[in-house]
């Protein structure tokens, strides 16, 4: 089916063309649980963020301005899945060439090879960023699905300009995927960092936040806070996933004080964190391979004055300094990880002294505004090289 002669483009009042665009480019535009990918690119100033995806999510993070190239009918699905097939579509052409990006930034590995074919047809260099799962859980995949993933990221690897891992542990998973080291960069993904701590009372001893699936490790956190009394924490969970069902029959069984609120928007997080004692991130890999990048829920947390309790898994020890900015256990370990918790739990003075600190660490390298700068720079060094796109030509 040949593509709608009137693609959409993007709300708003027409763009500032002195002022370069990047396409951020998510295919499910935008899950709830991806904040990191809206908020980097609303804090973009030197660049203009469109916001393109192949498909519409219900989600407190939908936008009406935003870009989606499918719609939503049997017209649109064919038309996608044509994209998922062959990586390529005349409409994603036609909608791409309107919004006029002089970069396309893609987020996670899959994501970018739908894109990278169409960006490459328009001239437009593409940078990627891989999160966790894409170079860590889908390439062990099995049979011919795992077969054509490892080759389209091979792909979207050779035509990427760029490709930006968050943490040192995704970006040696990229190189064994298939990166060219030289393409590679790591880039902390940055978190807002308030003025000053909010003063409120607290309602809950330990918060997690996060998707309820196996990497993020609520199995774990609900057997060690069934290991603890005098009294037993209250515990919040928000989040949900796959494993929500199991986890709160889990919780029953084990008579853990635990109250799912299920996924929340972004101001809701921010409350119910200042209202806890501390953050539990138990991350662990999954049976399927199923790896974290660097969790952002630590950072802002951290950046909350929360001391975190987590485990040694992927980038979070470079986010969390044991014994400094919170406390590091080993992975899948309920009954190291019950001792920190109750560590922290029974000494106020410890909780405040890790969690300044942990603020101190947050601002100093993981600012929002300071690493999206640093983004940008990237974005101005891509852009550079390709100088029928760069920004000094389209001034």
């Amino acid at each position: 089916m040949s593509p709608d002669p009137r693609p959409p483009s993007p709300a708003g009042s027409p763009p500032d063309r002195r002022v370069p665009r990047v396409a951020v480019w998510r295919s499910a535009l935008l899950l709830g649980s991806e904040t990191f990918i809206r908020a980097q690119g609303d804090a973009l100033t030197r660049w203009a963020p469109a916001y393109v995806g192949a498909t519409r999510v219900d989600s407190a993070l939908s936008r009406s301005d935003d870009v989606i190239v499918f719609p939503d009918g049997p017209a649109g699905r064919r038309e996608f899945l044509r994209l998922r097939l062959g990586g390529t579509s005349p409409r994603l052409r036609a909608v791409l060439g309107q919004v006029r990006p002089a970069l396309v930034h893609a987020h996670f590995g899959g994501d970018g090879w739908l894109v990278s074919r169409t960006a490459r047809q328009l001239g437009v260099p593409l940078i990627v960023t891989v999160h966790g799962h894409d170079v860590t859980r889908q390439p062990r995949s099995p049979g011919l699905h795992g077969l054509r993933y490892r080759r389209n990221l091979r792909a979207v690897f050779d035509r990427a300009a760029l490709v930006i891992a968050v943490s040192r542990v995704i970006r040696e998973r990229a190189e064994a995927c298939g990166a060219d080291p030289a393409k590679i960069r790591v880039h902390h993904t940055g978190v807002p960092v308030p003025a000053a701590p909010p003063m409120v009372p607290k309602r809950w001893d330990v918060t997690f936040v996060g998707r309820l699936v196996a990497k993020k490790g609520v199995d774990d956190l609900l057997t060690a806070l069934a290991r603890m009394d005098s009294p037993r924490p209250r515990a919040l969970i928000i989040g949900d996933g796959p494993l929500l069902p199991r986890m709160r029959a889990h919780a029953e069984s084990l008579g853990v004080d635990a109250t799912f609120v299920g996924e929340q928007p972004p101001e809701s997080v921010q409350r119910h964190l200042a209202e806890s004692r501390m953050l539990a991130a138990p991350s662990k890999t999954a049976p399927d391979g199923d790896t974290e990048g660097l969790p952002t829920t630590i950072l802002e947390a951290a950046a909350l004055g929360l001391p975190v309790v987590a485990t040694r898994h992927s980038g979070i020890p470079e986010a969390v300094l044991d014994g400094r900015t919170g406390l590091l256990t080993l992975e899948a370990d309920p009954e190291a990880l019950a001792g920190s918790l109750s560590r922290l739990l029974h000494d106020a003075d410890l909780r405040r002294r890790l969690g300044a600190h942990g603020r101190e660490h947050v601002a100093a390298h993981f600012d929002l505004h300071t690493q999206t700068l640093r983004l940008e720079d990237l974005y101005d060094e891509v852009a550079a090289r390709s100088p029928a796109r760069s920004p000094a030509r389209r001034r």
